[in-house]
Order: C-alpha cells, then structure tokens, then sequence
C-alpha cells in the first residue's frame, strides 16, 4: 500500500516534469484557462487529502481512509452545476465536494476533510461523529457509506422542490433546482437504486416533474468483484425516460462539457438523466485493501495510465496553460497546504461523552411542541371536529389528519392506496377529493420509494406522512428509517433533518383475514433504532391526540416518527360484547412524548401493556375486580421513548407488575419495559406474558400463537396469589 501510494505521488511529479512546452496551443474546449485551472487545484487538493488520510491513519491519528483517487474528474461535475443545486454524494465524490465548497467563501473544504478524517468534534458537518461530504452553505445533505441507500431520498427531494414550489412551500432551495445523486457502479446493481431510479422515470412519465441528475462513478470494480465494461451502459443506457449521458471521468474537458450538457439538459426539461462517468480506482478500495491479492497487475497499471489528475496536468501544459514547473508549483503548494492543515487538525478535541455523542440523536423541545399541538386541536364549532360523537380509530385518524391538512399547508399525505381508494382500511377516504391529489396521492408499490420521498419531502420544507400498508411491508425498506432517516441528523449535528410521520397498519387480531404478511406482531427491527418515536395508540382519543404530537414533533424538532396503527382496533366498538363503549370523542387534550395512560386505580395489581392488549386487559381487570382484586391498566402508548416515570409510579403504586405484551417472548417490548423497571430498582414482583415466538399462521391456528386474554388472567391469578 505505501509503496502504491508513493508510486502514485511519484508517477505525477516524473510524468510532469518530462513534459515539454508546446510548439501551438491545444484545444481547451471553449474553456477557459481559470476554470481549467481551478479544477484541477480541486482536484490535485483531493488527491493529496486521500494521502494526507492514509498517512494520519498509518500514524494512528485518522480513522478513515475510503478515497477518491481516480474519480477526480467528479470536480468539473461540480463545475457543471449551481452551488444551490442540492447534492447528495458517494463516498468516492472528494473531488466534487472540494469544488463546490470552494465556490463558498466561507469554506475550507481542505480543513473540513480532514476535521472529518480524525473525527473532530470541530469537524462542522457531522461534529466528529463520521467522516462524511457535507456542508450545510455548500447544499450537500451528508451520506455516509452508502450502498445506493441515499437515492430514493434524492428522488423524493427532487419531486418535493417542484411540489413545495407549487404548493407555496418555502424550501431552502429554487425551484429551478437540480438535484445531483452520485455513486458507484457496484452500488447501480443494489436494489434500492434500481427501484429509485424506477421511481424516477414512472413519475416523469406521468408528467410530474423529476429534475434530477443520476451520476454513476463507474470505476470497474466494487471492491473486489469486477463489473463487465459494457454492463452500466447496458442496464441504463437503453431505458425509455431516462436520457443517458457518458463522460471519460480522466478527460477534464471531456466531463466537463459533457455535465454541462446534462446538468442543462435537466433543468430545462425536469426530467431525470443518468450520467456515466467512466473512472478508475486508485490506492485500492480503503487503507486496508490490498489489490493486488485479487487484481491483475497489468490492471492495475492500466488504470494508473488513466490518472484524472496526471491527465488534467498534462492537458494544462500542452493547451499552453501552464508551464511543467507551474503545474508542479501548483501541485506542491496544495500538498503542503493539506500537510500543514493535517498537522493541526489530528491535534483538534473529540468526541469525549455518550451525551455529547448523542446529542443530535432526539431532539426535545417539549414546550414548543404543545404550543404547536395547540394550534392543531379542533375548537367545539370546527366542522372537524368530533364535538360529542364518539369515533372508532379509524375514523378518529381519519379525522385528524384532514384537521392537519386543513390547518397546515406543509403536511403531505401518501402511500399505497391512500388517495383515490383511501386506504386499504379507509382510514384516508375522503381526503384526497378534500384536499387535492397534491397533497394526497397515491405511490407506486415500492416501499423504499414511499419513504424515499417522505425523506425527501422533510428536507424540502414538509410535515410528510407517508402510509406504510402493513407492519410486515416495512421490512422491505427499514433501512430506510435505520439507515438515513434516524442517521441524518446524527451525521450532521442536527443542521439537516427529515422531520416525518410514518403511518403503519400493523399488530394481528384481524379475524377472517391476513396470516403473516397481514398480522405482523414485531416491532424489534424498528425499537433499537436510536432517536426514534415509536407509537401504538389503542383508542380513538388517543390515537387523535398522538398523531398531533407526532406531527408537532417532527415540524419543531426534525423527530422521525412511526405511528403504528392496530388494525385489529380500527373498526372495533365493543369493549364488553355489546356494550358500544371503546370508540370515544376526539377531545382537546395534548399529549406528552413518553407520557402513559392510566385505567383505574387499583392497588393489587398493575398491567403494563398497550395496543391491542388494553382492551384484553380491561376485560381481564373486569373480571379480577368481581373476585375483589383492584387492578390497574398502564397503557404505555409511546414504546419509544418508553413512558419510564408513569410506569414506575404505578408499578410501585400496587408492587406487582404483570406485563402482557402483544409482540414476540424474544426482542418484543416486555423485554425493555422488565429491563426499564430492574435497571431502576422496582423490587416487587415481576411478570410478563407474551406471543410466542413464531410467524402468524392464517386462521384459527393464529390464536395458538397470540398473546390472549386467557394468559393474561392466569397469569395474573398467579402474581396476586403470592
């Protein structure tokens, strides 16, 4: 590796020096000789931070060392754009981020590299919490490692910028804005950006603008495993919709014309293209790759012979732009630059506390939220509210989200069958002939895209709440939430954010319908995700009153909600055979983050639970109170943040806790609600009944696996007989 990395320093200043002033002046491409030579102080500045790093980590001063080398001809499609097009970038793109920061007078793109590389708490994008591009003046949305994850979020900013615009939306962004996506060839293959850039041409084909520019850094190789030469070509530059552009990324004036072309080609016809910008890799994959283990060396020298930055030098000295010593003197005062800086930034504080470390994780500005609820609470006399009529969930979600369409122009609502059918439940219906197929519309069935454009949507200025049909459909795209919405603000130090609300019709109980794939009762893949709020309303007051405070949440502080709604509750009206009781009025109360609610005050017994465990709980607590045990209902409501206060008041309030829990035995919410209760000392007796861990089967054999109402009784006669 350092002798690679010596050969390839070398190579540059031998090959530079052999060269000779040219007899005419070459053709620079209409260009001129200070653009051209700005570029390549980008990218001969991109170069050295790629040495800069692999020295800082061999001194054990770095921690990270992913390069750049080969794909620095990515500056000129820096060049090729406005500093205001937003830009969300692959890990290979040093060269672009170099440029377009250094259109900003206030950036230091050389220092806020390195910042990153030794994980700085100076580091002004993500507060040494990774090495990441981005800048907040320069309009790049950081992404950190990404496996095409990144696109659908930039397919849906793309159709945001144009939807805020005719909306009425402020956006930090014009309207006339391209949004520019870069990454890797291995990355092209991942199935999230084959379905984002699906996305993209099915929604320009239906005449809604899509101005985004798709640019593939195609180097060959993703890590170890070649792609065929002709294969990018291949899948994307024969696809109706989207026009293909191709670019030599070692040929300056070459990519530069040819982005230019693209990046115009966009803007004019808000439509998608996709460029290939051919490139090589250098230095190997990162610090700790050895290419030579699996490439062949005439392979590997091939694509040194292709250096962009030997070749952007070269081009300066036989257009007559530049001397051999003045490409050299510019080369050098670079790397001394970059070597100076690299000396004073390894030396800069860390990170020092898990606090410090998480700050950016859960935003909480309690007050401002309630303040911002209050003004979404239907008054007595509003034709939206409930007044005195008692609502089922469904109709009290219903009801609350067209009081937020109608209070708040930001607020979109869309997924799968939500706008013209409203919803596989009907919780929607309605809505899109009320507000327009703008701002309730129905997706394609793609569910990485659904929330790809709710993360879009939340950096273009939007309360976005996407519909997800079923709790098992989100697994499909969970990196979704894991991966970029939850991450953002953590790699950014909160300066970016996708505030959002994710509706998802999940639990079992349904009867006559469903299995698996309609019943799904885990929600282990969505609990350990750092920032995030988890919500299970059981009845219609709560579930008005929590998606307010959802909403709220993510407007004022950038909070990524889920709002799981049990379907099995959605309809239901009885809480006693009969009796018409579990539908309730939509009220004007607000309700907390983490807050619970208690039913009765019984001192034998408290029951934890929520969902549809609160209804099977009051019936079991019915039934214990006619042999004369008080018991408690604690319906959590919030299962992230979990409602920590109001469970250890009443667990102490009665000493037994039974907790019955709707979700699996193995990494279902019992396990965090008994950790919860242990970890800060309840010393009474403990209990927990659950679903078993299995898939629900379809029909009567689902009740062998569910948590019942029979379990819960038995195991609460037995901790109230002790």
């Amino acid at each position: 590796m350092t002798e690679q990395r010596v050969d390839l320093d070398g190579r540059f200043r031998a090959a530079i020096s052999a060269l000779r002033p040219p007899v005419g002046v070459g053709d620079r491409g209409g260009f001129g000789e200070g653009e051209l030579l700005e570029l390549f102080e980008s990218q001969a500045a991109s170069r050295h931070l790629d040495l800069a790093a692999r020295k800082l980590g061999v001194e054990r001063r770095g921690y990270y060392s992913i390069g750049s080398s080969g794909h620095e001809g990515n500056a000129a499609v820096a060049a090729a754009l406005r500093v205001s097009d937003p830009a969300l970038l692959h890990y290979r793109s040093g060269a672009f981020f170099v440029q377009r920061c250094r259109r900003v007078p206030e950036l230091d793109p050389i220092r806020d590299v390195l910042l990153g590389v030794v994980a700085a708490a100076a580091d002004p994008i993500s507060g040494g919490r990774h090495k990441v591009f981005g800048s907040k003046p320069a309009n790049i949305i950081p992404q950190t490692s990404t496996i095409a994850s990144h696109l659908p979020r930039a397919v849906g900013l793309a159709f945001a910028l144009e939807r805020a615009a005719r909306l009425g939306i402020s956006s930090e962004w014009p309207a006339d804005s391209v949004v520019v996506c870069s990454f890797g060839d291995a990355s092209a293959n991942h199935s999230t950006a084959v379905g984002a850039i699906n996305t993209a041409i099915h929604t320009a084909h239906q005449g809604v603008p899509m101005p985004i520019l798709f640019v593939c850094e195609d180097n060959g190789i993703g890590i170890s495993v070649p792609t065929p030469p002709d294969w990018i070509e291949q899948a994307y530059g024969v696809r109706l919709g989207l026009q293909y552009f191709y670019a030599d990324g070692s040929d300056l004036i070459d990519t530069l014309t040819t982005a230019s072309a693209a990046a115009q080609w966009v803007r004019e016809h808000r439509k998608p293209a996709f460029l290939r910008l051919r490139t090589v890799r250098l230095l190997g994959h990162a610090g700790s790759d050895v290419e030579a283990a699996y490439r062949r060396p005439a392979d590997i020298a091939a694509d040194l012979d292709r250096d962009p930055v030997l070749a952007t030098g070269r081009m300066l000295v036989t257009t007559g732009i530049a001397s051999p010593e003045q490409v050299l003197t510019r080369y050098d005062d670079i790397a001394h630059r970059v070597s100076a800086m690299a000396e004073l930034v390894w030396r800069e504080p860390k990170l020092t506390s898990a606090p410090a470390v998480t700050a950016p994780l859960a935003p909480s500005h309690p007050d401002e939220v309630r303040n911002d609820v209050l003004r979404s609470i239907p008054s007595g006399d509003s034709p939206s509210s409930s007044g005195d009529t008692r609502m089922t969930l469904a109709q009290a979600i219903n009801r609350t989200l067209a009081d937020l369409l109608e209070r708040d122009p930001d607020v979109l609502v869309f997924g799968e069958d939500v706008g013209r059918k409203g919803g596989v439940y009907g919780v929607t219906k309605g809505l899109q002939k009320q507000f327009g197929a703008r701002r309730v519309f129905d997706t394609l069935l793609d569910e990485q895209s659904v929330l790809g454009t709710a993360l879009g949507a939340g950096l273009a200025g939007f309360v976005p709440i996407p519909e997800i049909q079923y709790l098992a459909y989100v697994h499909n795209a969970e990196d979704q939430l894991r991966g970029e919405a939850a991450t953002l603000s953590f790699f950014s130090h909160g300066r970016y954010r996708n505030p959002m609300v994710v509706r998802i019709a999940g639990l079992a109980y349904q009867k006559g319908f469903g299995g698996h794939f309609h019943n799904d009762n885990s929600l282990a893949a969505l609990r350990d995700i750092p920032g995030l709020v988890i919500a299970v309303p059981s009845r219609a007051d709560d579930a008005a009153a929590m998606l307010r405070t959802c909403v709220s949440a993510a407007r004022v502080d950038g909070r990524v909600c889920v709002f799981v709604e049990p379907i099995a509750l959605y309809h239901t009206r009885d809480l006693h055979t009969g009796d018409d009781a579990w539908p309730a009025p939509i009220d004007g109360d607000h309700v907390e983050l983490g807050s619970a609610r208690i039913y009765g005050d019984g001192t034998d017994l408290t029951i934890v639970t929520f969902g549809n465990g609160v209804p099977m709980s009051l019936r079991v607590a019915h039934r214990l109170h006619e042999h004369g045990h008080g018991t408690r209902i604690l319906d959590l409501r919030w299962l992230a943040p979990l409602p920590i206060d109001d469970l250890l008041e009443h667990a102490r309030a009665t000493g037994r806790v039974l907790v019955a829990d709707e979700t699996r035995r193995s990494g279902g919410v019992s396990e965090a609600v008994c950790t919860a209760l242990i970890d800060a000392g309840f010393d009474g007796r403990l209990a927990r009944v659950t679903s078993a861990d299995s898939f629900i089967p379809l029909g009567p054999a689902a009740a062998t696996v569910l948590l019942d109402e029979a379990a819960i009784e038995t195991a609460a006669g037995k901790l109230l007989a002790e």
